[in-house]
């Protein structure tokens, strides 16, 4: 290796494997004798005083039971299925004299053979010397390209010409040369023996589709292939598009007595709204709204938690065409500040539950733009009561040529940024429309169904999954208003109310399987899915084992509807987020914006060259540099990581600034937790990165652990040990702390940068 670069890589390498002998305990002695070499010499090797040849990288890697592309690049191979490498687009592997050796599969995880082009140079002074042996585990299959080559296994000699081929022990002492006075190039084929396993797929549950055509379809137009997998997905006639018009009313209409919404309060009291009884609530509240004031753009924040007065008063604010600021009701004084001040808040709708009310007053005390303010579920000085007022209008409101729609604004939500403060993220009213996909080919709603999702009304999740997308499948949602989640509370509640589809977020599903799942029928569920962070696959395998429910992730964020999933009709791979939704056009690509290889792992982005696609946010409101930065180079930059692989499955690994840096590798935080969450006694993990003067970031865990698990130092080395021996041994966390809880936003995301 001659060139800086190569010397740069050289020195890289050395430092990785030195850092993989001290991880697993090994002496230098100890890995001299591993890989057939002097302890003198392997020390030269590991201290970069002398080129590497590449059978000792690879018995290193053998001998730390990784991929040797961990050791060559500092980052895992990632593909399963298959993998293409382009001509002279080999990894190169070694480059010692008078031989060059590249991978030709380095993206191809758990290989049963590590396929290698191969160039030994022509030397006329090796022509008389004895071939120099090596020997190492296995089988090799060696086939001659151009030129000759000697080959000799054990006192046997053969020489091999273009096209010639040989298959032999590895354990049978083995050399090679080129002959015939040229350079010789050949694919050698070296198989250690050692299984691998496959990625676990699974097919739907849901066995039929619904047949008859939705009143929504005069808006989309869908191809499908013969599982009735989406391929394509186009809208239409959206120009004037009110979802509270052209779905809430138009569903009344044809199906007046139609399920839409089955509400259970905390006192278990059940209440049944027909879509005709949510087009007349709406319209009462549209009408209240007007009279009070509310116009046009105006912005109203609402903080409903999960009372059902919150749907009556989205669809009212659709129709009127004002700004809906769903909030969570956990907002702090400072956060109310913030919210009134930077969206200019005219008007909130606000429960009567707890202090939420007496918070938000205070905050209004600095906040000049609020005028109006409704209370839902109670009375108090100085607020309208909601309950009261509204239901003496009128039940009719109707659609005017002024009436709002299609890409003007119509919602509005301040992001839950892991840091600093919440991003305005405006949408339009084409927004509910694409949440087409959402429902009918991800949750897999169905007309005569009855739909779960557990969230906040001050979070998207809740427009993502009891609102849009299963009212445009004209099917019905389930809505629990409970204060405090209780797994043991709800879990009875899908036989009672034979709830056919559910989705939750991975931290719910976490707390599920700590109870005992068995006790509990899910026989009416057909369908199961969960987003909003990324789930962990133990959570998945043991929900899977209980229930025989496959959990189908997806991804998207507040800026968009769901971008990535395990949609109806394609496999599903337990860990992936699935692939890209037909709506838009995801890539993956590296900081100049260039598409990355498969397996490689680089920012997801969605291409812009057509357009925004439905479903898109308009803007962050006020903040036109930000933006610009995330709508830059015709693509929008999501800020999250993932990899994709030969089946065109995302994988994700972290939020771009949560990689972290440790020893040359490049290690994502995700990957970490998974293997630990596969631990019985722990409740929560988050990893993230520690300053480390050697090594540059070093790996932490904060863990979380179930009732009763005692907190030890022996448990931690239990941990350390236990990532050691479940994933490559670099990755394992230095340091591990338990915590009584991880730091989240409101929104339950983990808070990597206070960990």
């Amino acid at each position: 290796m001659n060139t800086d670069n190569s010397l740069t890589k050289l020195k890289d390498i050395a430092f990785r494997i030195r850092e993989m002998r001290e991880i697993l305990g090994f002496s230098a002695e100890e890995m001299a004798g591993k890989t057939e070499v002097s302890a003198e010499q392997y020390t030269k090797f590991e201290n970069c005083e002398s080129d590497m040849p590449f059978t000792f990288i690879h018995k290193c890697a053998q001998a730390f039971g990784i991929e040797i592309t961990e050791l060559l690049e500092g980052r895992s191979a990632k593909l399963s299925s298959y993998t293409v490498t382009r001509k002279g687009k080999g990894q190169q592997t070694a480059r010692e004299e008078g031989i060059n050796i590249a991978n030709l599969a380095p993206e191809f995880r758990g290989k049963k053979a590590e396929p290698y082009w191969v160039k030994y140079e022509y030397s006329e002074a090796l022509q008389k010397e004895p071939i120099h042996l090596i020997n190492h585990s296995g089988q090799e299959f060696d086939l001659v390209i151009s030129g000759s080559l000697m080959v000799q296994v054990g006192l046997n000699k053969e020489v091999l010409n273009e096209g010639d081929s040989i298959f032999y022990n590895s354990s049978t002492p083995h050399g090679m040369i080129a002959v015939g006075g040229e350079d010789c190039v050949f694919l050698a084929v070296v198989i250690p023996g050692e299984d691998t396993r496959e990625e676990e797929v699974r097919e739907s549950v849901i066995s039929a589709r619904p047949s008859t055509k939705l009143l929504c379809e005069k808006f989309v137009k869908t191809t499908e292939n013969e599982k009735g997998a989406l391929q394509k997905i186009e809208f239409v006639n959206y120009d004037k598009f009110n979802f509270g018009f052209d779905v809430v009313d138009a569903v009344a209409d044809k199906y007046p007595d139609k399920l839409a919404m089955l509400h259970i309060d905390r006192q278990k009291t059940e209440r049944r709204f027909t879509f005709r009884d949510i087009e007349k609530e709406s319209a009462r509240c549209a009408n209240y709204f007007k009279t009070l004031g509310i116009k046009k753009g105006d912005k109203v924040m609402l903080v409903l938690k999960r009372h059902y007065q919150f749907w009556f008063a989205m669809i009212a604010l659709h129709k009127i065409g004002a700004i809906a600021i769903p909030a969570t009701y956990l907002l702090k004084q400072h956060d109310f500040e913030y919210r009134f001040n930077a969206a200019d808040v005219s008007a909130i709708v606000c429960t009567a539950d707890g202090d939420v009310a007496d918070i938000a007053d205070k905050a209004i005390e600095n906040c000049k733009s609020v005028k109006l303010k409704m209370m839902v579920g109670g009375s108090r000085n100085g607020w309208h009561d909601f309950d009261k007022e509204y239901p003496v209008y009128s039940s009719r409101f109707s659609r005017t040529e002024d009436t709002p729609g299609g890409r003007e604004p119509a919602l509005m939500f301040f992001s839950s940024g892991t840091t600093g403060e919440p991003k305005m993220v405006e949408h339009s009213h084409t927004y509910s429309l694409g949440h087409f996909v959402t429902a009918k080919y991800w949750h897999c709603c169905e007309r005569d169904g009855l739909h779960f999702t557990i969230s906040d009304t001050g979070w998207g999740k809740s427009l993502w999954g009891k609102l849009y997308g299963q009212w445009l499948c004209e099917g019905a949602v389930f809505v629990y208003d409970f204060d405090r989640f209780d797994a043991s509370d709800i879990l009875p509640m899908f036989a009672k109310y034979q709830i056919t589809t559910f989705c939750a977020p991975p931290t719910m599903l976490r707390m599920m399987i700590k109870e005992d799942l068995s006790r509990y029928d899910f026989s009416s569920v057909k369908h199961m899915t969960t987003a909003g962070e990324a789930l962990n696959p133990e959570v998945a395998k043991q929900f899977k084992k209980a229930t025989g429910l496959t959990i189908y992730e997806g991804f998207g964020q507040t800026e968009t509807t769901l971008t990535i999933a395990n949609l109806y009709g394609t496999k599903a791979k337990i860990g992936s987020m699935g692939k890209a939704s037909p709506q838009y056009d995801v890539l993956v690509v590296d900081p100049d914006g260039k598409p990355v290889e498969t397996g490689e792992t680089g920012e997801i982005v969605i291409r812009l060259d057509n357009g925004d696609p439905l479903g898109l946010f308009r803007q962050y409101l006020k903040e036109p540099e930000k933006t610009a930065e995330c709508r830059r180079d015709n693509m929008y930059h999501t800020g999250d990581t993932a990899w994709r692989d030969e089946d065109g499955y995302f994988w994700y690994v972290g939020r771009v600034d949560d990689i972290i840096k440790s020893s040359g590798y490049r290690i994502g935080p995700f990957e970490i937790e998974n293997v630990i969450m596969e631990l019985p006694y722990v409740l929560e993990c988050g990893v993230s990165a520690e300053p480390d003067e050697i090594r540059g970031q070093i790996v932490k865990a904060s863990v979380v652990l179930t009732k009763g698990t005692e907190p030890t130092e022996e448990l931690k080395k239990e941990i350390q040990n236990y990532v050691k021996s479940h994933t490559a041994p670099y990755k394992y966390p230095r340091h591990v702390v338990f915590r009584d809880e991880l730091p989240k936003t409101t929104s339950g995301k983990i808070q990597r940068n206070k960990l």
